[in-house]
């Protein structure tokens, strides 16, 4: 399942990577491949934003805003705040 295109905030630095393959590991939507001996993004608007690839990413080389892209927009539309509620 597709969310919105090109509103996602994951970056990889590829110079940062180390080929761990820990992304590959964690990443629920299987937003990574395999690629020579690191990482690449295959499909970047398959992207949750969830932050699991980065939170387990030693060398930083990813990096994503959770809860700002189009799956915080989606679940905002699902349930919407009070104006005087304090969230974004």
């Amino acid at each position: 399942m597709k969310y919105l295109n090109n509103v996602v905030t994951l970056k990889l630095d590829e110079a940062k990577c180390v080929g761990c393959m820990e992304c590959l590991e964690v990443c629920p939507r299987l937003v990574f491949e395999k690629y020579s001996s690191k990482i690449r993004i295959k499909d970047l608007d398959a992207c949750i934003e969830c932050g699991a690839c980065a939170l387990n990413c030693a060398p930083k080389a990813l990096t994503v805003q959770p809860g700002v892209g189009c799956a915080a927009a989606i679940i905002n539309s699902w349930f919407p705040q009070k104006k005087d509620s304090g969230c974004c």
